[in-house]
């Protein structure tokens, strides 16, 4: 009897532990007040697009990603459209065919030049939006593109053949090299070593996801895509609403913290919403 009470007393105690001690991430809005992820998800229903801004190899976003998936599509049920950074536009054609099992799983994943992240990471996402029959955008420029633009500049991206206008956003585009985010990129740029105008191969990188997101845009339209490609309301966001300033959009960034129990000072206004987790989180690659 006295060895039940003891671990009896033990179980208790076990269970009295604050399930808070430690956090795998913190949401914040944009002035730095802690908010839920109910919070955010009522967010992205009001909303005609989200842009979900992940660290890439962070296994906190690409849960939290899935969850809000699902949350959306409770929401906007079949208009609830998916895209994403990671699959380049000149894959929506295999992207289709495997979304309507026309062809195999392993076909698929040999052809379209999956990211190596992509089965711990992203295939949860895709494979829920298959299962569900929505629609999946592949968003971004075809890499060839993006790294010639990197070495030779947006205007001789208007030399290659018309078929390449399937795949990029209608040329030219509007570039601003005075954005805060372009402009830094340029500034810690080193001239000399072929990626001489890397702002504007983002550029063209954020200009084409805006394209592919309008061209695709349902009721709803969460959109996957590295932090950097939205953080400040520039980039991916600052195309979008030059196409549509009435769009509503709710932008989501994520950082890394030593300490999550606040949001520092310099991570404010990133976005609408800030996910914060622990510099030591573990990563996926």
């Amino acid at each position: 009897m006295k060895r039940i009470l003891l671990l009896f007393v033990f179980c208790i105690s076990i269970l009295s532990l604050k399930a808070n001690d430690f956090n795998a991430f913190m949401i914040y809005d944009q002035s730095g007040n802690e908010v839920s992820f109910s919070t955010l998800v009522e967010s992205a229903n009001d909303s005609e697009v989200v842009l979900f801004g992940e660290l890439h190899n962070s296994p906190i976003c690409h849960w939290l990603q899935l969850r809000l998936a699902k949350k959306m599509h409770e929401h906007f049920k079949d208009d609830l459209v998916i895209g994403a950074e990671m699959f380049e536009t000149d894959n929506q054609m295999i992207i289709n065919e495997y979304l309507l099992d026309l062809i195999s799983e392993k076909s698929f994943e040999r052809e379209a030049r999956l990211w190596k992240n992509y089965k711990s990471d992203y295939k949860p996402v895709f494979e829920f939006a298959k299962e569900n029959d929505l629609k999946f955008i592949a968003t971004n420029i075809p890499r060839r593109y993006a790294s010639f633009v990197a070495k030779d500049g947006l205007e001789k991206l208007e030399d290659f053949p018309g078929d390449a206008d399937d795949f990029i956003a209608p040329l030219p585009i509007d570039y601003d090299p005075e954005l805060p985010g372009y402009k830094k990129m340029k500034e810690m740029s080193m001239p000399g070593h072929g990626m001489d105008y890397i702002a504007e191969a983002q550029a063209i990188k954020d200009a084409t996801m805006a394209h592919f997101i309008m061209e695709n845009r349902e009721d709803g339209f969460l959109h996957l895509n590295g932090t950097y490609h939205s953080n400040n309301f520039e980039g991916i966001y600052w195309y979008l609403k030059n196409d549509d300033d009435d769009l509503e959009i709710t932008t989501i960034a994520t950082v890394e913290q030593d300490d999550i129990d606040a949001l520092d000072e310099g991570n404010r206004g990133l976005a609408d919403f800030i996910i914060v987790v622990p510099s030591d989180m573990t990563k996926t690659y």
